[in-house]
């Protein structure tokens, strides 16, 4: 869960953006931490649990360079990463949360959504392609939608990439300048700089009324690269080995799961020799015989 540090209102404040890793330790951390994230995908796979991945955060945030970093090691086979993109015509003649739904991924694969139906809150109300009332009602909505995927034995792991808006701004500088990269700067990347007091607003609502014990954001400090992987790898790494201990703590949470009907099979077999056993018990004090067929 998100904390406001003592004496701030505000939950952006209170991230330490100067965070930084040295070339040295990222070395000795970030391997391990790619090998383990491999290893707990083939892990959740046999274990049959989903994994969604929600990545949101400002442009030039380090976004896209920390996804090519998650999926250089893990097997496409099990793995989806769906870019964000505006409503089709056909979309729009459902429920607006119907176009995530449909993408979420099949027991024991993983989907990453590289902007997601956070866009309501956020891009749609700053840039108002929607009505207030309609992303007012929004918050309630997506706190359903995820309470009903955690419910559903999913891992929901929600990922915030916070920068400055200076470092922001020189970052799309940067990019400009940058003959291979200068297509990836759009006029609207300036003009989001311009309003980033705007979107720090409907950042800040978005955080604090979708924040929960069972979907809670991570707020990752993206000034420095090799920090931000590293406690990007950090937090799915910690969440999906939650998500595995709670499955084998729990077999049968999810009745649709093979790990859930092995277990309720082992528990019917337990509880016919109980049966049996107390049967024979009583017919052995009556002395009566006892028909084991």
């Amino acid at each position: 869960m998100l904390s406001r540090s003592k004496g701030r209102g505000s939950l952006l404040e209170a991230v330490d953006l100067t965070r930084a890793l040295s070339k040295a330790r990222y070395q000795r951390a970030f391997p391990p931490l790619q090998e383990r994230l491999r290893q707990l995908q083939y892990e959740l796979l046999k274990a049959e649990i989903p994994t969604v991945i929600v990545v949101e955060g400002w442009d030039a945030a380090g976004k896209g360079s920390t996804i090519q970093r998650l999926t250089e090691r893990l097997d496409p086979r099990a793995f989806r990463a769906y870019p964000g993109a505006p409503p089709s015509e056909l979309e729009q003649r459902y429920h607006w949360l119907r176009r995530y739904q449909v993408r979420l991924p099949e027991d024991g694969l993983m989907a990453l959504f590289d902007h997601s139906w956070y866009g309501r809150v956020l891009v749609e109300r700053v840039e108002r392609f929607v009505r207030k009332k309609v992303w007012r009602t929004a918050y309630e909505q997506i706190n359903q939608f995820e309470r009903w995927l955690t419910d559903d034995g999913q891992v929901l792991v929600k990922l915030f990439f916070h920068i400055s808006r200076k470092e922001q701004r020189q970052r799309l500088k940067a990019l400009a300048r940058s003959k291979r990269e200068r297509w990836r700067v759009e006029k609207q990347d300036w003009k989001r700089n311009e309003r980033y007091d705007d979107w720090v607003v409907a950042i800040e609502e978005m955080l604090a009324r979708t924040d929960s014990p069972h979907a809670p954001w991570t707020v990752v400090e993206a000034t420095d690269a090799r920090w931000t992987r590293v406690k990007v790898f950090e937090t799915l790494v910690r969440r999906m080995e939650e998500a595995l201990a709670r499955r084998r703590e729990a077999p049968t949470a999810v009745s649709r799961s093979r790990v859930a009907k092995d277990a309720t099979r082992e528990r019917r077999e337990l509880r016919r020799a109980e049966d049996l056993e107390r049967a024979r018990a009583t017919a052995s004090e009556a002395g009566l015989p006892i028909d084991e067929r």
